[in-house]
Parts: structure tokens; sequence; C-alpha cells
């Protein structure tokens, strides 16, 4: 529970936060339990009588009836807002990548309260203080606190809309002091090491590049980490470079008042295509901040808020593997210039082990594909080219592969079917994409064997049947598959069992959406009520990739319910085979459905309709913030929400009812599929239980 007192003008809040004894063990963050740990309660005291700093002190306590020692004192919380303007007359207006938001007119305000009223709202054991009047230009709102039990987080968040049309916006945040109570500034560089700077120092506001997102302030009494939302905070970009997330210093951007921390967004991205986040109009922008407590250093908040994101990496379940999609890393055509410029026939000097095989096996991936040869030219390749291009890829797929790790070939050829879509084998493929009409659809070469040639839609449909593959639509209803898979529903090779339907990403970004990714979970209810099963996988769709990049912030992972991981050798066909059958669910890594049934049927199967009985098992960080299950009976779809069973961090949920007339009272669905999301946009979703009626 949250106990709230008002005390000399200052809203008090104190709630029992977290164990005390937890640590890093083996690159693992866990809580480690013995007779010496105990509760430690977080403090929260919002000053009521202006002028001042809205934040009187936030501090922690080692038992609840103890005074609290003061970390920070006297900060307000920084919100900056940039409002640009969203080409809404191109593609499909708000549903838009290819946008330079940056290259237009925007402007850039520091959100000021004018503390003209307090709610205090209790959300089962959480609680909510939510003060207003909030404003940044043309946008107006509320500053909102969420606490909750067992949970060392303050969910800060900016709750500001407009009525202007046509807005995009981006937003920095942290916390700045006059008269800083800190000592220290700590934060992991994006090497993974310590660094810190002076809490005092008069230093300009500047831009810093880190690791895990999260920097702390530091005294005597314990440290407060300050961190973003870890995926949602990050719209998408094409590029994962670590673009200087975090700010430290005085007088940032000549708007946050005094010596301050936080996260800050770079207005030109990865000066490509930079869309920004979509605010339309009477829509509530949820501008988030978390703030962590601890007792210990400023490496002790950052290890805290790193358990938050698994330490970011993909937690091992049981009868599963990690299988990750969609990267344009271009390692084929990088190893042959390489060659070229060191004049070597063998491996280049820097690619014994690339950068993204370092990547992916620190986050935990144990099955990468690989999206090949998206550069424009593959289309036009003379078959010997396109030949040693694909026999290198191979090569170096089994190279790079080994018993923990998969590295698989792809593509995205993106020609014959209509919009982007996506390759995958079960085996070394060598197909070229150019056959000119009445030039045969097989041929024979040395040392390469069968080769298909293939020049229409009808060949790519044959050649993905005889070869047991699957293909998607890449990034569906936009960028270059707008209109896409809708425009080839009906198409032989939709239709297909070797189409298995689409991939989801966070794209576009709208800050006022609880979920991520909407776009492609509503295609998902539709591609299911037009009546086939087809399903979505996650995929990410960057580009290059190192180590010290910010790549888990657009990062989701899907796992396959996969006993054992294949050997290169022996060909990846149950990789595929999990895809095709939905045995799978996907996830920013933060949620995990650790099962999900219906009469025993887990997705991907069929349940037989009446009585249901479901079961849902969650392993969640953040607190939950839904869990619900959506249906369609081939026209209709409708949802329906499960009680958050807790609202506490590292809880899970554990969920076994029984609808004694069908889960949705006598309407019969045809299919059924499970989401959860937390407090911070993160969440995991499910294909379907198909239901036999």
């Amino acid at each position: 529970m949250v106990r709230i007192q008002e005390i000399d003008g200052n809203l008090i809040l104190r709630w029992q936060a977290e164990e005390s004894g937890w640590s890093e063990l083996g690159g693992a963050l866990r809580i480690i339990r013995d007779s010496k740990k105990r509760w430690e309660y977080g403090e929260l005291a919002l000053s009521l009588n202006r002028p001042g700093s809205l934040i009187h002190h936030i501090g922690i306590a080692p038992d609840e009836s103890a005074p609290a020692q003061p970390i920070v004192q006297n900060i307000d919380p920084v919100t900056i807002l940039t409002v640009g303007e969203r080409n809404l007359e191109r593609r499909s207006g708000w549903t838009i990548f290819f946008d330079k938001v940056h290259k237009r007119p925007h402007t850039t305000h520091l959100a000021r309260l004018e503390l003209n009223s307090v709610r205090v709202e209790s959300i089962q054991r959480s609680v909510r203080v939510r003060l207003g009047k909030l404003t940044a230009g043309s946008f107006k709102g509320e500053l909102v606190f969420n606490l909750h039990p067992a949970c060392r987080l303050i969910h800060v968040e900016a709750v500001l809309s407009t009525n202007e049309d046509g807005r995009a916006i981006v937003y920095d945040a942290g916390i700045a002091s006059a008269d800083p109570a800190w000592d220290r500034t700590v934060w992991l560089d994006s090497e993974g090491e310590l660094r810190s700077a002076d809490g005092s120092s008069e230093q300009p506001g500047r831009p810093l590049a880190l690791k895990h997102r999260v920097i702390a302030a530091e005294n005597a009494n314990g440290s407060l980490g300050v961190f973003p939302a870890p995926h949602k905070y990050f719209y998408p970009l094409d590029f994962a470079d670590n673009f200087k997330f975090a700010w430290l210093g005085s007088d940032y951007r000549g708007l946050a008042k005094g010596h301050g921390i936080g996260f800050r967004q770079p207005l030109d991205g990865d000066n490509r295509f930079v869309p920004w986040f979509n605010a339309p109009p009477g829509s509530e922008q949820r501008l988030s901040a978390f703030y962590i407590l601890s007792s210990g250093s400023g490496r002790n908040a950052i290890d805290a808020a790193k358990r938050y994101t698994r330490n970011d990496r993909f937690k091992s379940l049981n009868g599963h593997r990690t299988f990750t999609s969609h990267y344009h890393v271009e390692h084929t055509l990088e190893y042959l210039k390489r060659q070229q410029e060191q004049g070597t026939s063998g491996i280049p000097k820097g690619l014994e082990e690339p950068g993204f095989v370092k990547t992916f096996k620190e986050m935990g991936v144990e099955i990468a594909h690989l999206g090949e040869f998206h550069n424009g030219r593959t289309p036009r390749l003379k078959t010997p080219e396109r030949l040693k291009q694909l026999k290198l890829m191979h090569d170096e797929c089994e190279r790079l592969s080994t018993r923990r790790f998969l590295l698989l070939p792809g593509e995205e050829p993106n020609v014959h079917l209509g919009g982007h879509w996506i390759s995958f084998f079960p085996r070394p493929v060598y197909w070229v994409l150019n056959r000119d009409k009445g030039a045969p659809f097989v041929t024979r070469h040395d040392g390469i064997g069968t080769v298909y040639h293939v020049g229409n839609a009808a060949d790519v449909l044959e050649l993905f049947k005889r070869e047991n593959g699957l293909n998607w639509t890449a990034h569906p209803r936009i960028k270059g598959s707008t209109g896409f898979p809708d425009a080839y529903a009906k198409k032989d090779y939709y239709l297909s069992d070797t189409f298995l339907g689409a991939a989801w990403k966070a794209m576009p970004a709208d800050l006022s959406d609880p979920r991520l990714g909407t776009r492609v979970l509503d295609l998902q209810d539709d591609m299911l009520n037009w009546g086939q099963k087809k399903y979505i996988l996650g995929e990410v769709d960057v580009f290059k990739i190192e180590p010290d990049y910010e790549l888990y912030g657009h990062m989701n992972v899907n796992y396959l319910r996969l006993d054992k991981l294949p050997r290169y050798q022996d060909g990846w066909q149950p990789v595929l085979d999990c895809l095709r059958e939905g045995k799978y669910f996907v996830t920013t890594g933060e949620v995990l459905i650790e099962e999900f049934s219906i009469n025993g049927k887990q997705s991907g199967d069929t349940a037989k309709a009446g009585s249901h009985k479901l079961r849902v098992q969650l392993d969640n960080t953040f607190p939950l913030q839904s869990v619900f299950m959506i249906a369609g009976d081939g026209i209709d779809t409708r949802r329906r929400n499960l009680p958050v069973m807790s609202d506490g961090a590292f809880a899970g949920a554990d969920y076994k009812l029984e609808y004694r007339n069908g889960i949705f009272q006598n309407w019969k669905p045809k299919w059924i599929r499970l989401e959860a999301w937390d407090i911070a946009g993160n969440g995991a979703f499910t294909p379907p239980v198909w239901i036999e009626n």
C-alpha cells in the first residue's frame, strides 16, 4: 500500500519499494534472499506551496517507520517538448515512416506547471497523483506521478494534448535543481564502462552516449536513476546507432534551469527518414520518464534499472528458442569489399566475428534471420555475380553459426509480388530474380547444383512450394508495403501455405497508445477474419549493428516453441515449422507469455467450442497494465479484458479461469489470441488458438 500524508504543505507518499538484497551475478541480475535482507521504503514529497521546486525530496527509508534519507532535494521534473509538422498528404497520413519532420519548421517548449489542481487516485494498490495545469506551447494537460507497490520506480508522465492538426513531436525529460543535493553523477558509457562527473558541475548541458539508457544521481544516502521507457521512447529509424540519448549539465538547451540529468532525442535522428512521434489532435500524449531509487551507489541504481529489461537480454525460457528477423547488415557485401581492400581471398581482418554477431549473442538471441542485398541492385544482377553473393552468404552463415547460435540467410527481394516481402528457406537455396521470357525456370550450375530463375509471381510461388519455404509481407501497410498485403489477399501466393502473413514492428510511433505497433495487431485480426491461418511475427528492420549501438530500444523477439536448436549443416526446417504452425509468441522482452492455452490447446492449435478453460502464465518485470484476449468470428472482432492480478514489479500473473458459456458469453468466435502490456508500453502477444464450432 501507499501511505499518503500532508505535512507542512508537502504531499508525502511512502510505499514499500522492494527488498534491499539483490546483486548482479554472472551477468544476470537476480534477487538474493537471506536473513539480512529487508524491505526498503521509498518516499516522494511534493511541495504544494509554490513558488519553489515541485519535488521537496525523494528519499529512501530502511523500514516503514524510520525517517527517509533524502537522495535528491528541491528538484523539478523536466519535460522539453519539440513540436514539428507531420506531412499528412503523403501516403497514408498518420501511418507514415518516410517523413523528415526535422527538415521542416519546429518549435521547442519547456513544459511549465501552474499548480491549480491536485487529485490523488487509488488504482488497486497503486496510487496516481495528478497535477494541473501543465502547458508546452499549444499542448496542455497535467503532470502525473504513478507509484506501485513492491516497486522501486516512480513513473512520471507529462500528459499533453493539442487541438492543432498535423503535429509530430519528440521530447527530452529528466530532473533539474538550482542547488543539486547529489555529490556525483554516474552512467555506463556505450562500451559499458562506468563513468562519473561532479554532481554540482557547472558545465553546460551536453549529450552523452550511454549503455542501458540510465543516468544516476548519487549521494551518501543513496542514488536516483533516470531513464525512459525502454522501447516506446525510440521511434523507428533505419539505423540503431547510439545517438547520445542522455544529457547532463547546467541550463540544458537553455530551458532546464539549474543542474540536471535526463534522457533526450536528437532532432535529426539518423539523418535519413526521421518521422518522430504522431500527435493527432485531441490525443493524450503520455511523455513518460522513470525514476528508480536505491540505498546504494549510482551503480546500484543503474543495476536496479537494468533488471527491468533483464539486462537488455532476452531471457532463456524452457522449451523455447529466441528468433529475430529482418536485418540489413549487408555482411556479404561488406565481406567482399574488405577482401578487395585487403587483397585477400580469406576472412577479412575485422570480420572474424562481426559486431552484429557479438551483439546478438550478448542479447540472448539464438536464431537470427538476415535480410541481405537490400541495395536495389540484386534484381538486375547477372547469374554469375548473383550466385557468387549467395554462396558467400550461405558459407558465412554456416561459419558464424555455432551449437548455441544459428545465423540464417534471408533477403527482402521486393519484386514480382507487390510491396516489400521477406524470403526464408529451410536450407541454402540458389535463385535469380530476373528470368527472361522463355528462359528455363531451373538450371544446373557446377559447384552449386539447382538454380531457380524467377520472373513473376507464379515463379515465386512455385519456388517456395518446391523448397518448402516461407515468405511474408515486410512492414505491412506502411513504407514500401503501403496497401499490402490487402492488395494481394486473394492471390494464389497469399492463399498458399508458403505465405506466412506479415511482420510486426512498433511503427508508426504514437505516445497516446498504451500498446505498440497497433498497425500490425489490427492487421492480424483482419487476416484471421479473412479466413486463412495467417500469422504475424516480430521484425526489427534495421541496418548496420555494432555492440555499442542502442539496438535494444528497437528490438523485439519471437519465442519459438522449439526444444532444440538445429545445426546449420542439418537445415533448419523446424524453425519454419514453428512459424507456419503459429507455435510462438512475440515480445519486446519484458513480458513473457510462459503459457497461453484454451482447453489445453496452445497458439496455432484448435480447441473445441463450449466450456472454455483458460490458462495464462506471465513473467513480467515492469508492473502490468493490461491483459486481454482478442477474438473474431470471420466478421467482427471483440476484446475481453482479464483482471490485472498483480500491480507490482517482477510479480508475474497466473490465470486459471473457466468460462462455461464460452469466453465471450454465447458468442462463437473462430479464433482467440492474447496480448499483455505493462506500464512502460512493453508487451507480448500470441498467434491465435483456433476454435472449432
